[in-house]
This record gives structure tokens, sequence and C-alpha cells, in this order.
């Protein structure tokens, strides 16, 4: 367990690095005609041959969880569904004039906001008009992320029918309290119910995101959570630390005086770990978790974990392609986000425009700090490149030997390891070679503190 010394610090903002360079330090130098000759290129490179992942964003809520920081619509007027469905299958029209031919498909995740917002009919004519016009590969993961509340037998049932086997839970706590406070409320028995019609039609894995740090969170609270969580056994957990950014959402502002503060935050996360591997879990990487026989701790072990804006996975593929408002491309060559507005980027999209706002090339040097962070974050340990090293400034330099003096690297001529304790900062870790945002004078305000 870290130390209240280590805690208070190392307890700095940072990024979560499930890209790099984050979307921050993009330099935005990609337009719209830029990004399509990129794709054609980055498809023609590893698409055609290895397939393509898709990332679907569905951004309604009927109701806002005042902790989360996704990009989300509130409303109750389903009569939104139809036409967002139909500009997300006008953007995908326009990828496969770009591709020229049909893709092959390694995976498919439907991320919001609240996927199960929209009725498992029209969620199954959006897959089906998707897969009529694509190869799916044999080894495709099709995932998306369910309410307990409202994912119905039948959404499960339809997706099943159309290949997704894996669905991610949002539980956070069921802490009737910290529930109340976070405007997540959903009893226990809403949570077993979708969790064994899950199982009952053959999902292959279930995931539960559980946040530590959450108001009202106590030591006794968690063990009760962990406790019931134990009685559904999903296959895997995110054990996720709670965000606090009142200034980019405001819904949080009413937390502050109940928040777990620095060394009591970490307690959380150090018992529901020590909890999770006490059911048999393995810790994966930073924030995950598995049970032995998962895939994910397969990967992990033979050092083929990989990660990307969805979080750790095993997929290597090499082309993600995000549909919807505020989704996230990454090609390798380049990242690319769309219009996070709904409006404008249904404007967009009925003006037959990819709906890009934002975006950046990657430079060599990206490539090899990315390549750098990625086996940190996933194997913990990497080789630093003498290009790399060549750019550090003196503060990092100075901060990498402050780290080996805390235990929490070692460091063996080129090769960097993250220790056991270092693993709890795997995030500061991997700032010292952000080389874009060590260069920056931008505020880091914009993440969220490491513990």
């Amino acid at each position: 367990m870290l130390s209240p010394d280590l805690i208070r610090k190392y307890n700095q903002p940072v990024p979560r690095y499930t890209s790099y360079p984050t979307v921050p330090y993009w330099e935005n130098n990609l337009d719209p005609s830029n990004w399509e000759y990129l794709v054609k290129k980055a498809f023609n490179l590893t698409g055609k041959k290895n397939g393509l992942t898709l990332y679907i964003h569905l951004p309604f809520c009927e109701s806002l969880c005042t902790y989360c920081g996704c990009t989300k619509r509130i409303t109750k007027n389903h009569s939104v569904e139809v036409p967002y469905l139909e500009a997300v299958l006008g953007e995908w029209s326009h990828y496969l004039e770009l591709f020229g031919e049909s893709p092959k498909i390694s995976g498919i995740h439907f991320g919001g906001g609240t996927p199960t917002f929209f009725s498992p009919q029209n969620l199954s004519l959006l897959i089906s008009e998707i897969l009529s016009s694509a190869e799916v590969l044999p080894d495709a993961e099709f995932s998306f992320e369910g309410h307990p509340n409202n994912t119905t037998f039948d959404h499960l049932d339809q997706l099943a029918k159309l290949g997704f086997d894996r669905v991610s839970y949002g539980i956070q706590d069921f802490d009737p309290r910290v529930q109340q406070a976070i405007h997540r409320i959903q009893p226990f028995e809403k949570v077993k119910e979708a969790t064994d019609n899950a199982r009952k039609l053959g999902y292959s894995s279930i995931n539960f995101d559980l946040i530590y740090g959450l108001p009202h969170q106590t030591l006794t609270s968690l063990a009760a959570t962990f406790d019931r969580v134990g009685q559904l056994r999903p296959e895997r957990i995110a054990f996720y630390s709670y965000a606090h950014l009142p200034a980019a959402f405001p819904a949080q502002r009413g937390f502050e005086s109940h928040l777990p503060k620095d060394q009591e935050k970490r307690a959380l996360y150090e018992s529901g770990k020590e909890m999770l591997i006490q059911m048999g879990y393995e810790e994966v990487g930073m924030d995950h978790f598995a049970l032995a026989d998962d895939p994910l701790c397969a990967a992990k072990r033979d050092g083929n974990l990989h990660r990307n804006f969805m979080g750790y996975t095993t997929s290597p593929s090499e082309m993600l392609i995000g549909l919807g408002a505020s989704s996230i491309s990454d090609i390798g060559l380049a990242f690319a986000q769309n219009e996070k507005n709904i409006e404008s980027y249904l404007e967009l999209i009925q003006k037959r425009h990819l709906p890009i706002v934002r975006g950046h090339v990657q430079t060599e040097m990206d490539r090899a700090a990315r390549k750098l962070i990625m086996e940190l974050i996933c194997r913990e340990k990497a080789e630093i490149p003498d290009p790399i090293l060549d750019e550090l400034l003196p503060e990092n330099l100075q901060n990498l030997v402050l780290l080996e003096e805390d235990g929490l690297i070692t460091k063996t001529g080129s090769v960097l390891t993250v220790t056991a304790e270092g693993k709890a900062l795997v995030r500061n870790i991997c700032s010292q070679f952000d080389l874009r945002m060590n260069a920056s004078k931008a505020q880091k305000a914009f993440f969220s503190n490491a513990i």
C-alpha cells in the first residue's frame, strides 16, 4: 500500500493514456479531406488484412448520473432514436465509399450515454445494416454497455443473434446512499436479472464497472458492494478512480464535502483490490481485473495485452473507426474526433460531410512515445529508445531518478520496469515520457488526479 508521503507527493493531475498524444495536446492539423486520404491509406496498409474495429457512440440517457464525464444528452423523448441511427449509417456509408470494398470487421462496441436507451429493434436494424456491408472475422468481439435498469431480455437476445456476446454493466456502487448521491439508483435485483439474462443467452463475458472515491463511500459500504459483486461473479471488473472535475462537469459540484480524500480514497482501492483477489480475480492492468481463465488474463501473461479508447483489450486492431457524435477514430497514422453537439453532427451528415472537428497526424516521435507508454501500461516494462531519451526535459530525467529512489521503478540500462508498488502510479510514470504534454505550457487541470 502506498505510504501517505507518496500519495501526497504523486497525487497530481495526469492522463489515463487511452491514447497518445492525449486529446488536449493534439495539434489539430487535420482537415476532413486529409483525414479521408489517411483513412484510405491506413485501410490499404492494415485494414484490408487485419480488419477494423467500430466504436459507435449512442449519447442519449433518460436521467443524469452526476458523476459522469461522458458525452451525453438527457431526454425521455425516444423519437430521437431513428434520426440519430440514420445519421450513424450515413457516416458509415461515407467510410464504405473511402474503403472502396467491403471491410472486414474485427470488433464492434456500443458506448454512451446509454446504448440501451435505444430499442432492441432499432439497435438490431443498425447492426444488421452495418453487417450487410462487411465481412465479420471469425474471432470478432462484439460488446455493448448496458444500464441494468433498462437492459431487457429482448436487448440481450436480439444483440446476441447478431454476434454480441460481451456486455458491460455500469454498476458503480450498490450502497443506497452512494447511489442517491450520484443519481444512479439501481436495485441489486435489477443487476442480478440483467446478469442472469445475459448468461441464459450465452454471453461469454460480463463486465461490471465500479468506481471508488464516490461521495459517502466508506470501507464498510465498499465491502458490502463487493459482497454483492461476488454473488454475481462477472468475468471482468473495471474498478475506476472517480475523476472529480467539477469545472468541466458542473453536476459534480455538490460532491466536494462528501468525497473520500487522498489516503482514504487510496485505501478504498487497496481494500477493493484485496477483496477481488480473494474472489479469484487477477489484476490485468490499471483499474482492470478479470478471472484467471479470462482471455484478458491470458493476454497479460503472454504479453499480448493492448489498450485503446475503450480500455484494455485482447484485440490488436490497428484501425478503430468511431461513428456517432463525439466518437474518436484511431487509424495508427492519425486520430480524429467527431462533432460533439448532436444537432451539428446530424447537420454535417445531412450535408454528406464527415463530421470531423479535430484531429492529429502522428509523427514518428509520437509513434515512438506511444509505443513506450502503451508497453508500460500493458506490460509494466519497456525499453526507452534513444530518440525519446534525447527529448526528455531535465525535469523529467530528475523525476525518473526520484521514481526509482521511491521504489516505483527500476532501471537497468535503457530498460525501465514498473515495480509492484509503482503499478498504482503507472500514469505518473508514463507522464515522464509524454513529450507533448511536458513541452506544453497548457494547463493540466483537465486531467484527474493519479490517486
